[in-house]
């Protein structure tokens, strides 16, 4: 009798977890099913195209446009790599190439001269902001795709390359025979705009941001002939880059802190994508004033050092809204030697605030101030943000975060006269209100200490 209920109740229990699995069983089942469905109905498609369409259709077009639209329902920032563009892509983020050290720009469809970067072939040659190159190696560069003319004046080192010039009060086109050099560009300026205060601008972080940042403010103090009273790190225009750098350069004002010194959490599906990274332990910055400046172009990286440094209240930061991009992107190699770039985690500031889609609220909002004109186009693309771009991920909802302020309109910041010539302290400051502002809070704040301390 015993045994009998013994195998009733096992039959029982049998029954039970088949009741209760089924549907999670059910579930998996469809996924699978529906999966092979759409392969299937993808393949159905492919063959339909080939076999139909007006014209012949090219394999490669064919797949790497559906791997594009794929990526493209995802999210803005996840995309495939052609090999020409993955390895431009290396190349720009490593800082260094074989070319002749010039900054580019296609205006109705002439390729020109943004402005030569400094000790390169073209700079020591005289090429000017404002040129247009007309040819390259004798080739017409009009209405050219401007990765075209890029490829065509890189190369290898101690090769050569022709620029035909069209300058404004030249008579006659310009010839210039430059030889391609490694050439180095650098992710940051930096200067003293009075005696004791320092100024970085940061544009990008690239392989040697970190190193350079940490050597710039050491010129800093040696050119001072002191310690720094006050620093304004300029993150305006700052698209992002390499995570590792911003952690760097924010990791120099950090220690112990708010979350045991953490400066960026990154958290995705993958268990390997969860991972913080902290202050170390080592030389860092005085405690001295710091105002960090950001606006609409500030995204990624820089929002993360924006983020890291107001979270442990190491700066203030001022400006306007930034872009918004809380997400982090892997690149990956393909076999056949293509990228990649995949969007694989989200990324949070020290307090636990994610950015995604909203972005960083300064501190003080300052607006940039210029005479009324009307807005470039450039100026109306950088008006974009994160949540304007089709697809965007949606922020995690969270309670720590505060209420962003209206976004601001972002406007150039002027670096430059119309000759390429750097702008004098002065000047600067007279034309970026922003900047001046951030200086006399800095100057503010030491008087207030010294006022404190008598």
């Amino acid at each position: 009798m015993l045994k009998k209920a013994f195998v009733i109740s096992a039959v029982a229990a049998v029954l039970a977890a088949i009741f209760f699995l089924a549907p999670l069983l059910d579930k998996e089942e469809r996924a699978r099913r529906s999966e092979a469905e759409y392969v299937s109905m993808f393949k159905e498609v492919v063959d339909i195209v080939k076999e139909s369409y007006v014209d012949k259709v090219d394999d490669k077009k064919l797949m790497t446009g559906a791997i594009n639209g794929m990526l493209a329902a995802l999210d803005p920032h996840s995309t495939y790599l052609p090999v020409t563009e993955y390895s431009e892509m290396k190349v720009h983020m490593a800082g260094a190439f074989g070319g002749v050290g010039i900054e580019l720009d296609m205006r109705n469809g002439k390729l020109m001269v943004n402005a030569p970067i400094e000790d390169t072939p073209a700079f020591r040659a005289g090429i000017l902001a404002g040129d247009h190159i007309f040819q390259i190696d004798g080739k017409p560069t009009k209405d050219l795709p401007i990765n075209e003319c890029v490829s065509r004046m890189r190369g290898t080192p101690g090769t050569q390359v022709t620029l035909t010039v069209i300058r404004e009060g030249s008579a006659k086109p310009l010839t210039f025979r430059l030889t391609r050099a490694i050439i180095k560009t650098k992710s940051l300026k930096a200067r003293l705009l009075e005696s004791g205060y320092g100024y970085v601008r940061v544009a990008e972080f690239q392989e040697r941001t970190g190193e350079d940042f940490e050597k710039a403010l050491k010129t800093l103090a040696a050119d001072n002939g002191a310690p720094l009273s006050g620093l304004i790190l300029d993150l305006r225009y700052n698209p992002g880059g390499l995570v590792d750098q911003a952690y760097r350069v924010a990791d120099r004002f950090i220690g112990e802190g708010l979350t045991n010194g953490d400066i960026v959490t990154t958290k995705g599906r993958d268990a390997a994508s969860v991972h913080t990274l902290t202050a170390t332990i080592g030389e860092k910055e005085p405690k001295y004033p710091m105002v960090v400046l950001i606006n609409g172009g500030s995204a990624s990286a820089s929002e993360i050092v924006a983020g890291a440094l107001q979270d442990h209240k190491r700066a203030v930061i001022m400006g306007t809204q930034s872009f918004g991009k809380g997400s982090v992107q892997s690149i990956m190699t393909l076999n056949n030697g293509d990228g990649l770039k995949l969007t694989t985690a989200r990324y949070y500031t020290p307090s636990g605030r994610s950015i995604q889609a909203k972005g960083i609220t300064p501190d003080i909002v300052v607006e940039f101030a210029k005479p009324a004109a009307a807005k470039t186009e450039k100026e109306k693309e950088l008006e974009i943000r994160e949540q304007d771009l089709d697809g965007h991920m949606q922020e995690v909802p969270e309670t720590k975060a505060p209420a962003p302020a209206k976004p601001a309109h972002p406007v150039l910041l002027p670096r430059v006269n119309g000759v390429g010539k750097e702008l004098s302290e002065q000047e600067l400051l007279q034309k970026d209100n922003q900047l001046a502002r951030a200086l006399e809070l800095i100057k503010g704040v030491n008087v207030l200490k010294k006022g404190l301390l008598r």
